[in-house]
């Protein structure tokens, strides 16, 4: 269950290492009810970490859900901090360079998300989480990643927004060009998300996946406060490595 019977709000980020391809989503949940208020991308002359302050409401709990990993494999940097330029690595490629949430997300959905300690993300979960790190600094907020609904203040999960689209059933790629048969699938996304989501202006989320994915990341925070996400296997580790939160399949 929601932590509260008033409004929540949630902010969807699509991270990106660049403002103008980070996309964004606000929605407010309350009674159940999930509503997509606003969207847009980060490009303009405002900061990022400001225009997302924007939509932080004063008194009223806010949950951030960032589509970027916020943290490395544990047996990544247990290996590398001993090593030596030409010895062998014991772990295997795997091991070193997923995550356990990814190995758990693969496992219940099928999608296998970047590995972090491989793959280009690497460059997009430094951007998120120095945009976590200027929105404590321009709030004086410590925004903690939550690990249970019943939060207060600012703070922070990571989604996934293919694996929530997993998770309802949907289609959960070709929807990611400019192209005409991916806008058609974008809409076609939204017309079945409507059973879940309320959307006040659909037209930008089928102009950029982006925006879209946004949306999404707001969804699986709506997923997370009302208590329908799969929770970490191991939480010490999870806390150290991040979880990505996904609905419940079964």
């Amino acid at each position: 269950m929601a932590p509260s019977n008033g409004p929540i709000t949630i902010i969807g980020i699509d991270c990106a290492t660049e403002p103008k391809k980070v996309g964004l989503a606000k929605a407010r949940l309350h009674h159940g009810k999930l509503t997509i208020e606003d969207a847009r991308t980060g490009a303009g002359d405002q900061e990022l970490a400001r225009l997302i302050l924007e939509w932080v409401p004063n008194n009223q709990p806010t949950l951030l859900a960032l589509d970027a990993p916020l943290g490395w494999p544990d047996a990544l940097g247990a290996t590398l901090v001993t090593h030596q330029a030409g010895s062998a690595i014991a772990p295997t490629a795997n091991q070193l360079f997923r995550r356990e949430t990814d190995r758990f997300i693969k496992v219940q959905t099928g999608k296998q998300p970047l590995d972090v300690g491989a793959d280009r993300i690497a460059r997009t979960a430094t951007a998120a989480l120095n945009l976590l790190s200027r929105l404590r600094q321009l709030t004086g907020q410590s925004i903690p990643l939550a690990w249970a609904p019943n939060i207060t203040g600012l703070a922070a999960i990571e989604a996934y927004p293919a694996g929530t689209l997993t998770a309802y059933g949907l289609t959960n790629s070709g929807y990611k060009d400019g192209s005409a048969e991916h806008r058609r699938m974008r809409a076609s996304i939204l017309g079945q998300l409507a059973a879940w989501v309320s959307i006040a202006e659909p037209a930008p989320l089928i102009a950029n996946a982006d925006i879209l994915d946004a949306a999404l990341c707001c969804l699986a925070g709506a997923d997370f406060l009302q208590g329908n996400c799969y929770p970490p296997v191991d939480e010490t580790l999870a806390r150290k490595e991040g979880w990505i939160w996904v609905k419940k399949t079964e």
